[in-house]
C-alpha cells in the first residue's frame, strides 16, 4: 500500500511541477515580448534622434556613412536585449520536468511489494 501511495504522490507532484514550469515559461515569454517591444521603441527613438542630428547638420540621408552609423546604433541598442533574450531562452530550456516512470519504480520494488 505504501508503494501505491508513493507512486500516486509522484504523479501528483509531477503534475504540480509541470504546471509550475508552464507558469514560469509563460512569465518568461511575456517578459520577452515586453522586452522586444521596449527594444523596438528604443531603437526607433535612437534612430529618429540620429536622423534628426544628421538632418540638422545638412546631410541628405543617402550617404553610406549615415547608413553605417544607423546600423551600428541599431546593433548597439539591441545588443542588451538580445543578450537578455538568450538568457531567457536558456531559462526556458532548463524548466523541463522529468516525468515519473511508475512501471520502473514498481519493477525496482517488486520484492517489497510481493513480500
Amino acid at each position: 500500500m505504501g508503494q501505491l501511495v508513493s507512486d500516486v504522490t509522484k504523479v501528483l507532484d509531477y503534475k504540480d511541477s509541470k504546471k509550475e514550469a508552464e507558469n514560469q515559461r509563460q512569465k518568461i515569454l511575456a517578459q520577452m515580448a515586453q522586452d522586444e517591444a521596449n527594444k523596438t521603441n528604443l531603437i526607433k527613438k535612437a534612430l529618429a534622434s540620429q536622423r534628426a542630428k544628421y538632418g540638422a547638420s545638412g546631410n541628405s540621408g543617402n550617404g553610406l556613412s549615415e547608413n553605417a552609423v544607423l546600423k551600428r546604433l541599431r546593433d548597439e541598442t539591441a545588443q542588451p536585449y538580445d543578450t537578455k533574450r538568450k538568457d531567457n531562452m536558456d531559462k526556458i530550456n532548463k524548466l523541463k520536468v522529468k516525468k515519473p516512470n511508475i512501471l520502473q519504480t514498481w519493477l525496482a520494488n517488486v520484492d517489497k511489494i510481493a513480500g
